[in-house]
C-alpha cells in the first residue's frame, strides 16, 4: 500500500510536464483528478462551479466541500469559473461534472475547441439527449472519437485523496493521445492502462452504478455476502450481454475497467450508488434517499435509459429490470428482490 499523505506539492525528484491540461468540475472525482494531474503537470487549469468555490480554494488551498483534506500548492493551479477561458488555454480538457450538469456547462462553450482532446471522467447518461458522453460530444459538438478519451476505474476519489494505490484505464482510439494521457496520469499511487474500447468502457462505468444500487438495496434488506457474490457474478454477465448488444469489440469483461470497477462500486462504503441503494433497502423512499445525499448517484439517472435501451434491443436483464422497477415504478424493494433471487444462479 502506498504511503498516505494529503499534500500535493511538487515532487523534487520528478520533472513536470508543460502540457496544457484542464479539469471541468469541482466535485469529489474532479478534485481527485486535479490531484492526479498536479503530480505530473506544472500547471493544471481548473474550471469550478462558482466564485465561492474558486475563492475558497484560492484562500484555503483546498476544495471547501469535497476531499477537503487534499491541500494544493496554488502555484500549480489556474482557477476559473469560465469554461471558455479554460478550453481556450488547454489542449486537453477533462470533463468531470455530474452527467446531469454537463449540457448546461458545455452549452456555454463558444470558443474554438477544434483539435482539442476531450476526456470524459463522467459515468452517467446525459439527460438532454438520453445518451452517453461520447455520442453527445460527437453529435452535439462534432467532436469525433479521435479527439475523445474515456477514464474508467476502479478508482474511488476518497482513496486517491489518501494516495492509496489505484488503477485507471484510459480508452482512446489514437495511440499518440493514449501515450500522452498515460504519462500525465501515471504516478506512484496511480497506475494507468490503455484501451481502445471507448464505448465499452463508458457503458460499463454506467452499468456498474446501476448494479451497485442493487448491491446496496440487498445490503439494506439484510442479504449477506453470499448473496452479494451471486448478485455481482450475475451482474457482470448482464453487463457483457448489454455491451455486446450495443457495440461488439474484442473486450474481456473480466478486466479491471469492467469487473474491477463493478466490484469496488458494489462493495465499497465509498460508493455513493451503493449508499443510495442501502438507504432504499432500509426503507427510505427513492426521493428521500436521493435528497439525503450530498453527491449525485449516477446510477439512478442511468437506470431509466439503460432499461429502455435493453427493452428496445429485446435483452433479458433481470437485475436491470428489478432496479428500474424499484426506482421508477415504485415497486417494493423487498418483494422485488425476493423475486430476483429466483432468477439468479
Amino acid at each position: 500500500m502506498a504511503k498516505k499523505k494529503t499534500n500535493t506539492e511538487s515532487n523534487p525528484k520528478k520533472s513536470k510536464n508543460d502540457i496544457a491540461v484542464g479539469v471541468v468540475g469541482s466535485g469529489s472525482f474532479a478534485t481527485a483528478i486535479v490531484k492526479m494531474l498536479v503530480e505530473n503537470c506544472k500547471t493544471v487549469h481548473w474550471c469550478v462551479r462558482n466564485e465561492y468555490v474558486k475563492g475558497a480554494i484560492e484562500q484555503r488551498g483546498h476544495n471547501p466541500t469535497y476531499l477537503t483534506a487534499v491541500n494544493f500548492n496554488l502555484k500549480n493551479l489556474k482557477l476559473t469559473t469560465d469554461i471558455n477561458e479554460l478550453v481556450s488555454a488547454c489542449e486537453t480538457i477533462v470533463l468531470a461534472t455530474p452527467s446531469i450538469y454537463l449540457s448546461d456547462t458545455l452549452d456555454k462553450m463558444t470558443c474554438d475547441y477544434k483539435n482539442k482532446i476531450f476526456v470524459s471522467a463522467i459515468k452517467g447518461i446525459i439527460p438532454k439527449v438520453n445518451d452517453v458522453v461520447a455520442h453527445y460530444l460527437r453529435d452535439e459538438f462534432k467532436i469525433g472519437f479521435r479527439n475523445q478519451a474515456v477514464i474508467a476505474g476502479p478508482c474511488h476519489a476518497e482513496e486517491v485523496a489518501m494516495e492509496r494505490l489505484s488503477y485507471l484505464t484510459i480508452a482512446t482510439v489514437e495511440d499518440e493521445t493514449s501515450e500522452k494521457l498515460v504519462n500525465i496520469f501515471n504516478s506512484e499511487f496511480i497506475k494507468v492502462h490503455s484501451s481502445k474500447d471507448i464505448l465499452g468502457n463508458e457503458y460499463s462505468a454506467i452499468l456498474k452504478n446501476i448494479f451497485a444500487i442493487g448491491a446496496g438495496i440487498a445490503s439494506g434488506l439484510g442479504y449477506g455476502d453470499n448473496f452479494t457474490a451471486v448478485f455481482v457474478s450475475n451482474a457482470i454477465r448482464e453487463m457483457e450481454t448489454f455491451l455486446e448488444a450495443i457495440y461488439e469489440a474484442p473486450r474481456d469483461v473480466n478486466e479491471s475497467a469492467y469487473l474491477g470497477d463493478l466490484l469496488v462500486t458494489a462493495y465499497s462504503l465509498f460508493s455513493r450508488n451503493r449508499n443510495l441503494g442501502n438507504l432504499i433497502g432500509k426503507g427510505y423512499t427513492v426521493k428521500s434517499a436521493i435528497q439525503s445525499m450530498n453527491m449525485v448517484a449516477e446510477g439512478y439517472y442511468a437506470a431509466d435509459s439503460i432499461y429502455k435501451t435493453s427493452k428496445d434491443k429485446g435483452l433479458k436483464l433481470p437485475i436491470v429490470d428489478t432496479i428500474y422497477g424499484i426506482l421508477y415504478e415504485g415497486k417494493n424493494a423487498e418483494k422485488q428482490f425476493k423475486k430476483l433471487t429466483t432468477k439468479l444462479n
